[in-house]
């Protein structure tokens, strides 16, 4: 080739141009046709183009060197220019001359660098540059064509015309250029490009098209491979981080291979010292997250590499953004898991995992509550699976994870009752006595070592101190004249008196390496003792903590609550059954929401998990008497509330099937079995369990009538009358009540009063007992009569005469015996506890007496309530059947006669107004003063029992009285107003808590049924907040909190006595006072409303001191979220300052001031002069 015809060629001026705009490069010297096409390139053909690189092709195959040749080259870089308007076809022509020449090109370099041909290597320099430089502009190309399909490898259509446009596959395109572009990056380049500018600049070249296909999320899919090979030969991989988030992984994957594949670690190091000292800028977010995931990768991929550049990845830590700290979190636990996977033990590997421990030990106070719940994921989901269970560490991280149970962030606690969990399921303590915890059970092992191994240590003092003795000689022996003897002589003697001599020696010197043995053993079992007390004793603590979290706010945490203890009760941790029965109240969640919803889901899914799930291999028999008996211990020793919970939990899992016929059928014959080996509680809890699964279906019941009736209402039910009352709720579930009374018809009608259940029930509240748990069967008995009777009210008229004429006759003829009774006592075992119940106590205690007198008060009271009731429901039964006939009104014929005819015409020509007006004159002037009421007979004995409270001394007299009286001042108003100021004086005077508490009681519910006689004494109700007995308090809290949320009384300026109670010693007073005020806060702003009366009434307390003002201050303030709001406070607050008399009041209304967000200059400046100036002025 002339040297006139070749090129100038400088890579740096064209790339330069290129890079400026593709236009602006040179090509005067191409093809006369093709320049003449420039404004218009579209026009251009197969055919033309055809005939213009037919020539080409034949040079640069007969001499590669032709590419230099200024015809050619800009031939080829005007057709480049013309890229996206040319055929497709020919675009293909032009991407398979460059790539084909560029790999002929490097094969022909290889083979002179191999040969060592000096001359000829420096002729390819330019070559290699001239073809770089195309293929780099023909792939830019390539990819701004097919930028509509990126990386799909789909077929795209020709965008010029002319013949034979064809398909193409843009993809494996680009795949075979980028293989080429590997193969000349694999070649000693270094002796091409001796500088490492000039190196530096080719491979720049050469890997820009790699970079340019990463910036496409799709492609990189399909060409991750074939990129990575070409992104081995340089390292511009922090900028691709900042800057495009997908990278992460893949750059991860290609460090591994660059590592593993070519041995090329240094890439490695480097990039980890440049990302540990880059700084990020305040508003990035994408580098900061990138770069974390990036290093959170690649320490999965090559740990080995990681661990070396530690040193360097630990300034993460001091980094503001709190995605690089957790990236260094999850490395060190990374760290850990490797090394402690890694077979090769040594000292250095010890230390290096306490180092990665310690440093993931002080993340768990990290400012960021991400990073520190981020290092309790790590501990979570890596560190405790591993083989080694690294014990000191294991014990640092359950501390700091209960201590973290009182985090202020949300996030934080849930993770660390997870990782509490996760520790209880994988804890180290199941080697020598299986995987339970029992505190008590460890404890007892603990002692019994250390006593052990106390007397085996001082049996070894023993030893020694008797050795020692053997070992001493006495000095005169030493200065006598010794004479050696002959060797035989010596000989004989050993022979003689050695041997006895040495045994018991021996003997003693083995018992003493067995006592050290033993000892050995003992100090490392002691250990193991002491260090699973010391979990225990943590988990315990954690275990209160976490029973508080229960009623979080955050759904999450209580879910995770609720699996820490299911797990403790796996464990046999004796807390667990605080928080397996603490969670039952969670049933009440609202589930209107998916998260509510979610929390009872949970909560049945626990409790089938714990105690209806039987264990594998029981047969059905038996997986049903494991479910019934698990069922009957969730009813021993609870409360009230808890029933109550545990009823809706029963009911709503018997309505979604998980309560089998069987394990019902099981109740019922652990219910009406007539053995001895029924213990009472056993048969108390059948029935309960029985009563609230009939709330779901009450044919359960409905079928169980008779047994009902020879049990619970029979002997048994007289003998324990906690099976009786019990008994009597579960036939009161028979009628559906509530709402669900609405939506069900009744599974069974009405029951005449001569009906046995009824007679039955009126007998047993006839039965004579001076025990106390006769007034719960009273009350569950009087509601069954209400739920099942058809006339309940001549029912309990004729009850209340027969208990009247027992208790002021005196007497009591007992039932004639009935041998059937006689021969089930003596079959169940119980007539001998039936025969220790007095019948007639020939001298009774001094105040028994009065016993039958408040049990005739306690039925009367309750009658009167439950009257009320049933006119109330025959008030709506009334309204229910109107509406219907006005619906069937028209379709009902003329000519229907009958009874039931009759009664529609009756409730057809009966208004509402007067039906209602009609119910309202039996309650208020029939039941207590009507001429043949027989309550009216009551009202006035009530009054004079509580009046002569010294004749009627007995205490228990007094608060059946009291509640009785309540129960009929809720009846009638006219009787409400005339004793209300006796009920008071008894609220306020009586000695006895529970006449109190029942006085609260009354009070609250004439609030709801008489407001406007109520209204004006609400003072009295507010003052037995202040109450010296914390039972009065707490009943009276419940009472108020429900009036006021409710809207039944007018909430004035009482609102500090209740917020007082947020400081109250009593935990459940002060939680319960806490759940008020956050309720009071979502109606329309009262606690803003109410915050200046509370304060004046809280600062003007003397018994209550700063700290706790300053508390109950800081809580209420919480409430105040609107700045208009907090302004408004802070200025009629500030107001108060010129009138403080006291630094003390000074002081509380400066710290309300700072709780506001007031933003007012004046009063900080009068807030900054101090108390010494108010004084000053008042002065």
């Amino acid at each position: 080739m002339d040297n006139d015809d070749r090129v100038e060629w400088n890579l740096r001026k064209y790339y330069d141009l290129y890079i400026q705009d593709p236009a602006k490069v040179p090509c005067s010297e191409a093809d006369a046709e093709l320049l003449e096409a420039e404004g218009n390139p579209e026009a251009l053909t197969n055919a033309q183009i055809n005939q213009i690189l037919d020539p080409i092709i034949d040079a640069l195959a007969a001499n590669p060197d032709a590419i230099s040749k200024a015809s050619v080259l800009d031939t080829l870089q005007c057709l480049l220019k013309y890229y996206s308007a040319i055929p497709v076809q020919a675009a293909g022509k032009v991407l398979d001359i460059i790539v084909s020449g560029l790999s002929t090109e490097a094969d022909s370099l290889n083979q002179d660098i191999e040969a060592e041909e000096q001359e000829s290597i420096k002729e390819h320099r330019e070559l290699i540059e001239i073809y770089s430089f195309l293929l780099v502009w023909v792939l830019a190309c390539l990819e701004m064509r097919t930028a509509d399909k990126p990386g799909t490898g789909k077929k795209t259509k020709p965008k010029g015309k002319g013949k034979g446009g064809g398909h193409w596959d843009a993809t494996a395109q680009m795949q075979s250029a980028l293989e080429v572009t590997c193969k000349v990056l694999k070649l000693r380049l270094m002796r091409v490009f001796p500088t490492t500018p000039e190196r530096d600049k080719i491979v720049e070249l050469l890997t820009r098209p790699a970079y340019l296909i990463m910036e496409n999320e799709q492609r990189v899919k399909t060409m991750k491979m074939h990129v990575f090979k070409v992104l081995s030969a340089q390292t511009k991989i922090v900028q691709s981080l900042t800057y495009f988030e997908h990278l992460s992984e893949p750059m991860a994957e290609f460090l591994q291979i660059l590592s593993e594949q070519y041995d090329h670690h240094q890439l490695i190091d480097d990039l980890l010292r440049e990302l540990s000292n880059k700084e990020f800028g305040v508003n990035d977010l994408k580098g900061p997250k990138s770069v974390s995931v990036f290093i959170t990768q690649l320490s999965q991929r090559v740990p080995r590499q990681v661990i070396r550049q530690m040193t360097s990845l630990i300034k993460l830590l001091e980094k503001e953004p709190y995605t690089l700290r957790n990236a260094v979190i999850e490395v060190a636990g990374n760290m850990v898991v490797e090394l402690a996977n890694d077979p090769e033990k040594d000292e250095a590997k010890k230390l290096q995992i306490s180092a990665f421990f310690e440093l993931l030990e002080e993340r768990f106070l990290d400012l960021n509550p991400y990073s520190r719940a981020k290092t309790m994921q790590v501990y979570h989901s890596r560190l405790l699976d591993l083989p080694k269970t690294y014990p000191r560490h294991r014990q640092k991280a359950t501390d700091l994870a209960f201590q973290a149970l009182n985090d202020k962030s949300s996030h934080v606690r849930r993770n660390a009752i997870r990782l509490l969990t996760k520790l209880i399921n994988t804890h180290p303590f199941g080697a020598l006595h299986g995987g339970t915890l029992k505190r008590a059970e460890w404890i007892q092992r603990l002692e019994a070592v250390d006593h052990e191994l106390t007397r085996l240590l001082s049996a070894m003092e023993e030893m020694a101190k008797k050795a020692a003795g053997n070992d001493t000689v006495d000095p005169e022996l030493l200065e006598d004249a010794t004479v050696l003897p002959d060797a035989s002589d010596n000989e004989e003697e050993g022979e003689k008196e050695g041997r006895p001599a040495e045994q018991p020696e021996a003997a003693a010197l083995q018992a003493q390496a067995d006592n050290q043995v033993e000892i050995d053993r003992l100090q490392i079992t002691k250990k193991y003792y002491a260090e699973a007390v010391r979990f225990i004793n943590t988990i315990h603590s954690a275990s209160g903590v976490v029973t508080q979290l229960l009623s979080a706010k955050n759904k999450s945490e209580i879910i995770e609550a609720m699996d820490f203890f299911k797990t403790l009760d796996v464990h046999k941790v004796e807390t667990a059954k605080i928080g397996v029965r603490r969670m039952l109240r969670l049933i009440w969640t609202k589930g209107n929401s998916d998260e509510g919803k979610g929390v009872q889901a949970h909560l049945i899914e626990t409790y089938k998990d714990l105690f209806f799930n039987a264990p594998d291999g029981f047969s059905e028999n038996e997986r049903a008497n494991y479910i019934a008996r698990n069922m009957i211990s969730l009813t021993y020793d609870t409360t009230a509330a808890e029933l109550t919970s545990l009823e809706q939990l029963l009911s709503k899992m018997m309505t979604e099937g998980h309560v089998s016929d069987l394990v019902v059928t099981k109740l019922w014959m652990i219910y009406g079995v007539q053995k001895k080996d029924i213990s009472r509680k056993q048969r108390r809890g059948a029935i309960i369990v029985l009563g609230m699964l009939a709330l779901a279906e009450p044919d359960i019941v409905i079928k169980e009538l008779e047994t009902l009736l020879r049990v619970g209402l029979g002997p048994l039910g007289r003998a324990d009358l906690g099976l009786a009352k019990y008994t009597c709720l579960a036939l009161r579930h028979i009628s559906p009540a509530g709402r669900k009374a609405k939506d069900t018809p009744p599974p069974m009608g009405k029951l005449p009063n001569v009906h046995p259940i009824m007679v039955k029930i009126s007998q047993l509240l006839g039965y004579k007992s001076d025990s106390k748990d006769w007034f719960g069967v009273a009350e569950q008995a009087i509601g069954a009569i209400y739920a099942l009777a058809k006339n309940p009210d001549e029912l309990c008229s004729e009850i209340i005469r027969r208990k009247a004429k027992s208790v002021f006759e005196d007497q009591h003829i007992p039932p004639p015996p009935d041998p059937l009774e006689d021969q089930i006592m003596h079959e169940a075992g119980l007539a001998e506890d039936l025969a220790e119940v007095p019948q007639e106590p020939s001298a009774p205690p001094a105040d028994a007496s009065f016993f039958p007198l408040s049990q005739l008060l306690f039925i009367v009271g309750h009658v009167a309530i439950k009257q009320i009731v049933h006119l109330e429901l025959l008030e709506q039964e009334f309204k229910r059947k109107k509406a219907e006939l006005e619906k069937t009104k028209d379709a009902t014929t003329p000519n229907k006669k009958g009874e039931d005819q009759d009664e529609m015409d009756l409730i057809g020509g009966t208004n509402e107004d007067d039906f209602t007006e009609g119910i309202a004159n039996i309650r208020e002037n029939e039941l207590l003063y009507g001429p043949n009421s027989l309550l009216s007979n009551f009202g006035p004995l009530v009054a004079e029992i509580c009046q002569q409270n010294t004749v009627y001394h007995d205490r228990n007299l007094q608060a059946q009285a009291t509640l009785c009286m309540g129960k009929l001042m809720c009846v009638s108003s006219q009787y409400c107003e005339d004793n209300l100021g006796l009920l008071i004086t008894i609220m306020e005077r009586s000695t006895d808590p529970i006449t109190r508490s029942n006085a609260v009681i009354a009070l609250g519910d004439m609030a709801v049924c008489f407001n406007h006689l109520i209204d004006e004494n609400t003072n009295y109700l507010y003052g037995r907040l202040n109450d010296n007995e914390a039972s009065v308090k707490r009943t009276c809290l419940m009472t108020l909190t429900f009036l006021i949320l409710a809207g039944q009384v007018k909430v004035k300026g009482q609102l500090g006595q209740m917020a007082k109670c947020l400081e109250d010693s009593d935990k459940r007073i002060s939680d319960l006072a806490r759940m008020f005020f956050t309720e009071l806060a979502t109606k329309d702003n009262a606690v803003y409303n109410y915050f200046v009366d509370m304060f004046g009434l809280l600062s003007a307390e003397r018994d209550l001191d700063e700290d706790a003002m300053k508390r109950i201050i800081k809580f209420l303030s919480t409430f105040i979220e609107k700045d208009k709001h907090a302004k408004q406070l802070a200025d009629k607050l500030a107001a108060r300052l010129p009138r403080c008399e006291t630094e003390r009041q000074w002081n509380d209304v400066v710290y309300a001031l700072s709780q506001l967000q007031h933003k007012n200059e004046e009063i900080q400046k009068t807030i900054q002069a101090g108390f010494r100036v108010v004084q000053a002025n008042a002065a």
